[in-house]
């Protein structure tokens, strides 16, 4: 039987308890392309059940939820399945089941959230921030996993005196830092004006670039083993305009 729920951990722990006893379930919080014959299930939250599954799980593991949170963040399309397999094996076991490797469900709910901390780690050197007219900072970026939210501590700690806004294009959503508070909104889009500062050393950053840069004797294998492809759009260095040439 597939199970959909809306997305959040409370859904999550509803539905966990609602497919435990199936074998054979299948957990989603997005559409996906059922077997012949399946008719899908879905679970309405229920706040009072997810908080008794929550605190029965955090009694034999009460790091569990941290790592809930993790797996429901991943990119993988299965993300949800994953989850079920880890906790399936927590409940089981009623004690902590993260180093039992062996275990594939918990091997595979491991790997997940370990890209999920590696693209956090990647994203506190690979956001490029610009500097708008209003002298607030405002940085786009395509991150494989739900992660914008995370990343506000660092910037935070960084950048203690500059109001920020970290744009997670692919979900629609930003992380927001006033200058004394943080919050996530929805962002559809946003039209940025760059200060005159900005466009300045974005040209001279530019020119550095291609100064360095040998075409005889061009890494682009190593390159992209530095910095993946798929964030070079968001990079100065990698955008050409008439002004440049």
């Amino acid at each position: 039987m597939v199970y959909i729920f809306d997305g959040t951990k409370s859904g999550f722990l509803t539905a966990f308890l609602v497919a435990y006893a199936d074998p054979e379930a299948v957990l989603a919080s997005e559409k996906i392309q059922l077997p012949l014959g399946q008719t899908p299930v879905f679970v309405a939250t229920d706040e009072a059940r997810a908080e008794k599954a929550k605190n029965r799980l955090l009694a034999f593991d009460r790091d569990c939820m941290r790592d809930l949170d993790t797996l429901l963040r991943s990119g993988m399309e299965n993300r949800e399945q994953i989850a079920l397999g880890y906790f399936r094996v927590l409940a089981r076991e009623k004690r902590p089941v993260s180093k039992r490797l062996a275990e594939r469900e918990v091997f595979e709910a491991v790997e997940c959230m370990k890209k999920v901390g590696h693209e956090i780690h990647k994203f506190h050197g690979f956001i490029r921030f610009m500097e708008t007219a209003s002298g607030a900072l405002y940085a786009p970026f395509a991150p494989d996993n739900d992660i914008c939210d995370l990343l506000l501590p660092h910037f935070r700690a960084r950048l203690p005196q500059f109001p920020f806004v970290l744009h997670d294009i692919k979900r629609k959503k930003a992380a927001v830092y006033d200058g004394q508070n943080s919050f996530v909104a929805p962002l559809e889009r946003a039209e940025i004006l760059l200060s005159a500062n900005e466009t300045g050393w974005q040209a001279l950053w530019k020119r550095y670039y291609r100064a360095v840069n040998i075409p005889s004797r061009e890494r682009l294998k190593q390159m992209k083993g530095y910095m993946p492809v798929r964030y070079w759009k968001f990079l100065p260095e990698t955008q050409t305009s008439a002004e440049d040439l």
